[in-house]
C-alpha cells in the first residue's frame, strides 16, 4: 500500500473535513506532478468503507487508465469501467472509473438511481462546468463531489466558484518546490522576438489557427537554437497546430537532433512515446496532446510554442518536465522562454508558475529579460519580492504619513496586511459566494476591538480571513495591530515580524523617554 506524503495526509484530511462541515462540492488543488490521483484515491478509499460507491469522472481515456491503475497500486481498489460498451452498473466493484462523454447521454445516464454513487471525483476539474459533466452531476445531484486542478489562477478560480462551493485544500507549486517533491525549475530567456501582436483570441485564449501562421516564420530559426540548449536533453515542445508540429520535428532532424512528433490522429502514438522513454530520441514535438494523462519523469527540458493566457495551461505544459526522477540524475527542468512580442499584459511567463502576485511576477519578467542568463525560479522570486517589499515599505511610509495628517485611530486592512507581509491578505479577492457577502456585525466588532479600520472590510471573506490571522498570530506571540500602528508611527518598519513582547518592550521605551525616540536610534533601521 503507498504511504501517503504529509501534504498529502493533509489534503484528503481536508476534502473529508469540508464535506463533514456541509460543503458538498469541494474543491483540491495540487501542482502536476503532486499526486492528485494518489489523494483522491486515498479520499475514496475512506468514503467506500461503509460499502457505498464512488465515481471518478474523465474526460480522456488516459486519466481513466490512470485513475484505475493508481486505485488498485496505492489503495488495492479495482474499479468497473463506464465507458462505450463497458457498463459498471451490476458490477461488485465499489469504485466506478467513468468517460463523461459516455456517461452522459441521456439515456445512458437514466438506467443510474439517483442515490447510486455517494461520492464523485472530477478529475481535471476545470471542465467541471461543461455542460456534460453539469448533466451527470445534476443526475447525481446529492454526491459529495471533489473537484481536483492544478493551481488555477485567481479568474481560474472565480469561474469555478460557480460550482464548487469550498476550497479544502492548495499545494503551491512553490511549496512543492522548495520540499524537493518538485525539481527546481530553470528558465533560459531565447532572444528572438517572436511578433504574436496580430494573433486574435478565441474562448478566451490565443487562437491556435492564428498562433500556428505568426509562428512559421521562426521556426527554422528556433530549431537552431534548440540545437545549442537540448543536447543531451529530454525535450518536449508543445505546439499550436498538428501541420506545425509535424513540420517543426523535421526542421529539428535537419539541425542534427533525434525528434519524434504525436499527435490525436497518431497511429503509432504509444509506440512513439515508448521509443522516446527509452531514449530513442531526443526530442518529442506534440500539438498540445499531451498536457494532460502522459508521464515521463525523466524529461528535462519544456520548449513552449504555443503562447497561453491560462495560467492551468501553462503549468500543465511545464509540469510534464517536474517530477522527480533520480534514476537519471535529473536535478532541475529547464525551461525555454521566448520573447514572445504582444501588446497584451496576460501572456504566461515563467513567472506564473511560482508567484500569484501580479506586482512580483513582473518584477521577475523584467529581470529574465534583460539578458540570457538562466535563472532559478525560485531564487528569482525571493529576489523580487525582497525588491517588491522594499517598494511597498517605502510606498507604505507615504501612506502613513498620510494617515498621520489625517489623525485615523485604526490600522487599514491593506496597510495591515502590508505590515505584516501577507500577500493573500494584500491581493485577496473573494471566489466563493459566502465569501461575498458582507461582513456580519459581529465580524466587524472583532475587527474592531483588535484595532483594524472595519469600514474598509468590504466582504465576509476579507473579514474572515483577517480573523483568522489576528487569532494565529496572537497564538504565536506577534506584535499585534495596535502595537504595529503605534511604532509605524515612529518610523520603525516591518514590525508585523515583531514579536508581541518586543514591541511592548519599545512601546515602554518611547513612553518612559516622553514618546521621543531614544538617542542614537534610526527607527527604520532597527530590528529586535
Amino acid at each position: 500500500m503507498y504511504e501517503l506524503r504529509p501534504y498529502q495526509g493533509e489534503a484528503r484530511d481536508a476534502v473529508l473535513s469540508e464535506w463533514d462541515q456541509g460543503h458538498q462540492r469541494t474543491l483540491l488543488v495540487l501542482p502536476t506532478g503532486t499526486g492528485k490521483t494518489v489523494v483522491f484515491s486515498s479520499v475514496i478509499q475512506h468514503e467506500i468503507q461503509d460499502g457505498s460507491r464512488a465515481l471518478v469522472l474523465a474526460h480522456r481515456g488516459e486519466l481513466l487508465t490512470q485513475a484505475a491503475d493508481k486505485l488498485r497500486d496505492a489503495c488495492g481498489i479495482d474499479s468497473a469501467l463506464e465507458k462505450a460498451e463497458s457498463s459498471s452498473l451490476g458490477s461488485l466493484f465499489p469504485v466506478t472509473v467513468g468517460s463523461v462523454q459516455s456517461l452522459a447521454q441521456p439515456k445512458r445516464l437514466a438506467r443510474f438511481p439517483a442515490d447510486y454513487f455517494k461520492t464523485i471525483v472530477v478529475d481535471e476539474a476545470h471542465h467541471a462546468l461543461s455542460d456534460t459533466y453539469q448533466r451527470v452531476l445534476e443526475h447525481f445531484a446529492d454526491a459529495n463531489v471533489l473537484g481536483v486542478t492544478a493551481t488555477p489562477d485567481r479568474g481560474d478560480k472565480q469561474t469555478l466558484g460557480q460550482y464548487f462551493d469550498s476550497q479544502a485544500y492548495e499545494y503551491s507549486m512553490s511549496r512543492a518546490i522548495r520540499e524537493k517533491y518538485l525539481v527546481p525549475i530553470k528558465a533560459q530567456m531565447i532572444p528572438l522576438e517572436l511578433d504574436i501582436g496580430s494573433v486574435g483570441m478565441s474562448n478566451g485564449d490565443y487562437a491556435v489557427g492564428e498562433i500556428g501562421t505568426a509562428l512559421e516564420p521562426y521556426l527554422e530559426q528556433i530549431a537552431v537554437e534548440m540545437r545549442h540548449y537540448c543536447q543531451s536533453r529530454k525535450t518536449v515542445v508543445f505546439l499550436p497546430l498538428i501541420a506545425t508540429s509535424q513540420k517543426f520535428c523535421r526542421m529539428l532532424n535537419d539541425v542534427g537532433l533525434r525528434a519524434c512528433e504525436v499527435n490525436g490522429n497518431s497511429d503509432d502514438r504509444e509506440q512513439v512515446l515508448a521509443d522516446f522513454e527509452a531514449g530513442r530520441y531526443d526530442v518529442l514535438c506534440n500539438s498540445m496532446l499531451l498536457t494532460e494523462g502522459w508521464d515521463c519523469p525523466a524529461v528535462d527540458c519544456i520548449v513552449i510554442l504555443r503562447p497561453t493566457r491560462v495560467r492551468s495551461l501553462y503549468q500543465q505544459m511545464v509540469g510534464r518536465g517536474m517530477r522527480l526522477s533520480p534514476e537519471t540524475g535529473k536535478d532541475h527542468l529547464l525551461l525555454l522562454d521566448f520573447l514572445w512580442l504582444s501588446e497584451r499584459h496576460d501572456l504566461c511567463r515563467p513567472s506564473a508558475l511560482v508567484s500569484k502576485d501580479a506586482v512580483i511576477a513582473q518584477k521577475m519578467d523584467d529581470q529574465l529579460m534583460k539578458d540570457d542568463s538562466v535563472y532559478d525560479l525560485i531564487e528569482a522570486e525571493e529576489q523580487a519580492e525582497r525588491d517588491v517589499l522594499a517598494e511597498r515599505e517605502q510606498a507604505l511610509a507615504r501612506e502613513l504619513a498620510e494617515m498621520r495628517r489625517r489623525k485615523r485611530k485604526l490600522v487599514d486592512p491593506l496597510q495591515y496586511a502590508m505590515s505584516i507581509a501577507a500577500e493573500d491578505l494584500a491581493n485577496y479577492v473573494p471566489t466563493f459566494a459566502w465569501e461575498m457577502a458582507p461582513p456580519s456585525k459581529k465580524q466587524l466588532e472583532f475587527l474592531e476591538r483588535r484595532g483594524i479600520f472595519a469600514d474598509s472590510v468590504t466582504n465576509s471573506g476579507m473579514a474572515s480571513m483577517l480573523i483568522d490571522r489576528l487569532q494565529r498570530r496572537q497564538q504565536e506571540g506577534l506584535a499585534t495591530p495596535k502595537q504595529i500602528r503605534c511604532l509605524e508611527r515612529y518610523g520603525f518598519l516591518q514590525v508585523g515580524t515583531w514579536l508581541f513582547d518586543d514591541a511592548s518592550n519599545m512601546i515602554s521605551r518611547l513612553a518612559d523617554n516622553n514618546w521621543r525616540v531614544p538617542f542614537g536610534m534610526t527607527p527604520a533601521l532597527y530590528r529586535p
